[in-house]
């Protein structure tokens, strides 16, 4: 078995999430104007730090999936809508570093057995 497998599944699935939260951010954009539209957020990186604290397996950690939650934090305005645009641009800039640094991770991991291929 590859053992390098599971890092590259696991990076395939942060990216997979940093595009679901891709379009999450941008469906509470498209609805800032909506009378009592509560925005969501994706959470994934932080279920898979708490099933890591936990002490999961490899097999354990492929089965967190990314959740889209209500956020019932931020304040509503009077129309009950709660979405921020700044809140929402700097989440879209968030998540694109995080894209950036995981698309540079699996480029980095597919350039070092390509290394180790060829020098074996």
């Amino acid at each position: 078995m590859d053992a390098a497998k599971p890092e590259s599944d696991l990076l395939l699935r942060l990216l997979s999430a940093t595009e679901l939260r891709s379009r999450v951010i941008a469906s509470n954009i498209a609805n800032q104007n909506t009378p009592g539209y509560t925005r969501e957020e994706v959470r994934f990186e932080e279920l898979l730090r708490d099933a890591m604290r936990r002490g999961a397996t490899a097999d354990r950690v492929a089965e967190v999936d990314p959740r889209v939650v209500k956020d019932l934090t931020t304040p509503a305005r009077q129309d009950g809508n709660n979405v921020s645009l700044e809140l929402e641009l700097n989440a879209l800039r968030e998540n694109r570093m995080l894209f950036e640094t995981y698309t540079s991770l699996l480029d980095a991991r597919g350039t070092l057995k390509k290394i180790a291929l060829g020098a074996g």
